[in-house]
């Protein structure tokens, strides 16, 4: 009885082991990706985000998070169609993944259809209103539109989380300028270049 119970123990240690091996090899290539991403090397990024995608080893989760991260790779080739595609399969995997959401809202941008880019921006900041680079990008976009006060709203909002940010202050100063405050602009471009803003 032990040994049927050992044996049992054993082969189930096995299979969990084999599991985690085989589970591991698919989001270490996703990893290895997302280094390959931060240092822009969007071809590499892509081909193990792929891989990863392709293993059937990630967990739905895990998939929601790699399709959009393979997304900001095609988008930082300038295959903007190919990003919102893989956002969008993240957000479909996982509709409260704001950082999919924020990912299709940059390749909207890319393309200049700000009004997609800002409804996107929208959603990733009420499923997650903390990152500042939402309101920023979004600020962005409020800008391109020429709709200067909602960017200086956004731009206020990402010197309140990090108020330390020069190229907030920086973009918020040029709102400021095309608004025709130039006295808050001429602040705004001080305090970027006294936080280093080059």
């Amino acid at each position: 009885m032990k040994k049927i119970l050992l044996v049992a123990i054993l082969l189930l240690s096995l299979t969990v082991c084999l599991t985690s091996v085989t589970w591991a090899s698919g989001w270490d290539d996703a990893n290895i990706g997302m280094a390959a991403l931060r240092q822009q090397n969007y071809d590499e990024a892509i081909r193990l985000f792929t891989k990863a995608i392709a293993s059937g080893e990630l967990s739905q989760k895990q998939l929601s998070s790699v399709y959009p991260l393979r997304g900001l790779a095609w988008e930082g080739k300038g295959n903007n169609d190919k990003a919102i595609a893989d956002c969008t399969k993240g957000i479909e995997l996982d509709p409260q993944s704001a950082a999919a959401y924020g990912s299709r809202g940059l390749a909207w941008y890319a393309k200049k259809d700000y009004v997609k880019a800002i409804a996107d921006y929208d959603k990733a900041i009420a499923i997650d209103p903390k990152p500042a680079d939402t309101y920023y990008n979004r600020g962005n976009a409020w800008y391109a539109k020429k709709d200067y006060v909602k960017a200086i709203a956004d731009y206020t909002k990402v010197i309140e989380i990090n108020p330390k940010d020069a190229e907030a202050y920086y973009r918020r100063g040029l709102a400021w300028k095309d608004k025709g405050e130039y006295i808050k602009a001429i602040e705004d471009f001080g305090k970027a270049h006294e936080l280093g803003y080059k």
